[in-house]
């Protein structure tokens, strides 16, 4: 059974930071696609950030110079470090895997398994 961990989210202060992990275990991909997703209430679920099999990485225009994705391989986690937070970054966030694949699209079809999320709050 495939698990997708999430981790990190919490309430911070506009202008703060958060860093959240994604734990994932029993992926049927060697090398998959993950990415960061976030939904925020009355609104349709967004694609934050992706790292694609080659290990390259896309963000958001929202988040463009404010949030990073990176992975460790050898610990199968996702991270996704998030600074200059502001207000309107509020969601729940998940995490997502998908098939090997050499894109870098934020749409979330490209993910088959999706983690159970982690709140993020920012207050202004």
């Amino acid at each position: 059974q495939v698990h997708l961990v999430e981790s990190g989210g919490g309430s911070v202060q506009a202008g703060g930071s958060l860093r959240l992990s994604c734990k994932a275990s029993r992926l049927p991909y060697n090398r998959p696609y993950m990415g960061w997703f976030r939904q925020a209430p009355g609104k349709e679920r967004e694609g934050v950030a992706v790292i694609n099999s080659d290990g390259k990485t896309r963000v958001a225009d929202s988040v463009k110079g404010r949030f990073t994705a990176s992975q460790d391989d050898a610990d199968n986690t996702l991270y996704l470090q998030m600074n200059s937070l502001k207000p309107e970054d509020t969601a729940m966030y998940y995490c997502a895997a998908g098939a090997t694949s050499s894109v870098l699209s934020l749409l979330s079809n490209w993910f088959a398994y999706w983690g159970q999320g982690t709140q993020v709050t920012v207050s202004s």
